[in-house]
């Protein structure tokens, strides 16, 4: 049975952004050089059948620490891709990238993509990480994630938005205060800064009713 033929057995289940997708990628990375990894991403991509290419992005994500060719990729073709399923992978497969490097060393491509034109490639970063202080470096660091997420919080795509607001407050239940803090500084008189915060400061307000009962 070829490649193919296997993530089709897994069709429904990948296509629901499930396991399969990042169990597949990882068992066809193995025993394979760089190069030949990259021809079998490329390839996959290539198919017709949205699962394949689910798999074939996280595979790039697997390679994404060991060649610039497939970070390169992630960034500015992946983000291309209409349907949103490949785009949840592509913020599963930077967070992949991130893993593999150190989030530490990755703040400099977090801090570009998170400043890239594309809101796809912007909404990868937000997305992918949460939850963000769950992961290494941020958890140490919880302001360095808040700073980072909070220069989202008037982006021209909701979708930025939406994605940012909800991993602040999913940071927020371990760091309310410092949250709170820094959405004292928000101009919620802009139309875009304001939604952000409605989803930024949910358990925050939940907390805060809770304690007034």
């Amino acid at each position: 049975m070829n490649e193919i033929e296997t993530i089709l057995q897994h069709k429904e289940k990948i296509e629901r952004g499930g396991k399969e997708v990042r169990t597949l990628a990882q068992e066809m990375s193995q025993d394979a050089s760089i190069e030949e990894n990259k021809k079998r991403a490329y390839a996959l991509f290539s198919h017709q059948e949205l699962a394949v290419k689910m798999v074939a992005v996280f595979l790039f994500g697997i390679l994404a620490a060991q060649t610039e060719d497939a970070l390169t990729f992630l960034k500015e073709g992946v983000s291309q891709e209409q349907d949103w399923r490949i785009q949840e992978i592509l913020a599963q497969a930077f967070d992949r990238y991130c893993a593999d490097i150190g989030y530490e060393r990755a703040l400099p491509t977090i801090k570009a993509w998170l400043n890239d034109e594309r809101a796809n490639v912007r909404r990868a970063v937000s997305e992918g990480l949460r939850i963000w202080t769950t992961r290494a470096y941020f958890q140490d660091h919880p302001q360095v994630a808040i700073q980072l997420l909070s220069a989202l919080k008037d982006d021209e795509s909701e979708y930025v938005r939406k994605s940012a607001g909800n991993a602040l407050r999913d940071i927020s239940r371990k760091h309310k205060g410092l949250l709170s803090e820094e959405l004292k500084t928000w101009d919620t008189s802009n139309k875009k800064v304001l939604f952000t915060y409605r989803l930024a400061s949910k358990f925050l307000e939940e907390t805060a009713q809770s304690s007034s009962q």
